[in-house]
């Protein structure tokens, strides 16, 4: 039997849903981390005696910053999540960027957006 160079459509279908549910948790996540950047979520110090604030401030400075990478982290994964359903669509998702082959789907179920196959990220390691 000839080796399969791309999914089916009811297999496609199935990740789309996988992607789908993904990418409604990733934007609800962005938007959470988007509402504590711009301090939207009520748990600041703007309430609290200054001698706190001044205390809390570096600290402050801080997780902003790391709640701002974060929100990168989570459009870029979005980002992805969008490309892989453009993909999905145009039925050449799930195969390897870099071998051509298929990667295999429980790569895909574990990470849905990737475009690398373990063989082709090892590899890449070398």
């Amino acid at each position: 039997m000839a080796e399969k160079t791309r999914y089916s459509d009811e297999e496609l279908a199935e990740f789309k849903a996988i992607i789908l549910e993904k990418l409604a948790q990733a934007q609800s996540n962005y938007e959470q981390l988007k509402n504590a950047l711009n301090n939207q979520d009520g748990n600041d110090t703007s309430d609290t005696s200054p001698t706190f604030k001044v205390l809390e401030e570096g600290e402050a400075t801080m997780s902003k910053e790391e709640t701002g990478r974060l929100a990168q982290r989570q459009m870029k994964f979005i980002q992805q999540l969008q490309a892989a359903l453009v993909r999905i669509e145009n039925k050449t998702y799930g195969i390897c960027v870099d071998t051509g082959k298929l990667i295999p789907k429980e790569r895909l179920r574990a990470v849905p957006h990737t475009t690398h196959s373990i063989e082709a990220k090892e590899a890449a390691k070398k």
